[in-house]
């Protein structure tokens, strides 16, 4: 039950990514958060995004996310216990997309709206703004909905990946159906 309501997450809402980068979405963040740190989260989250989502790279999206994945979302409490459980979601949602079964999606950060901050001896943690866009074949991106994203960071070898994600306050667009 739980691998279905998170395949229906991300088939929904959250399906593809807009390439983002620290000049296009300025980042706020905190005194001891450096130039690099912020450059480095917003490209593992655009990494992340278009691997996961925008292009179902399964094998890219394999390095992307620790073991000990966790995934909570506000409207269906706790969908993944481990980055395999996580991405055998991706995999269902890219095998529905080319059935027809899920509809493609994008999502886009706010501008302004992402906060980066280091965690030490660990990796960092990333809050921001991100708005769902419906992608219907042959017409326009449709706005679906809007959320809050708490994302935590770790550097694992030299590399970042996604340990924990938290998604809340998401609000469908005016005239959106849920």
């Amino acid at each position: 039950m739980r691998k279905q309501i998170t395949a229906l997450f991300l088939t929904g809402i959250a399906c593809a990514s807009v390439s983002t980068s620290a000049e296009e979405h300025p980042v706020v963040s905190g005194p001891s958060t450096s130039s690099e740190l912020v450059a480095e989260i917003t490209d593992a989250d655009r990494i992340l995004f278009d691997a996961v989502f925008n292009n179902c790279d399964l094998d890219a999206s394999q390095d992307l996310v620790t073991d000990d994945f966790e995934f909570y979302h506000d409207k269906w409490g706790k969908n993944a216990d481990s980055g395999a459980e996580f991405l055998s979601s991706v995999a269902d949602m890219c095998e529905g997309r080319q059935s027809g079964r899920n509809v493609k999606a994008r999502r886009e950060l706010v501008a302004d709206s992402v906060k980066i901050y280091p965690l030490n001896n660990f990796g960092a943690i990333q809050i921001g703004t991100h708005k769902f866009y419906g992608l219907p074949e042959g017409k326009e991106p449709v706005l679906r909905e809007t959320g809050q994203f708490t994302h935590v960071w770790q550097k694992v070898s030299g590399k970042w990946k996604l340990a924990r994600v938290l998604s809340y306050d998401h609000k469908p667009a005016q005239g959106a159906s849920e």
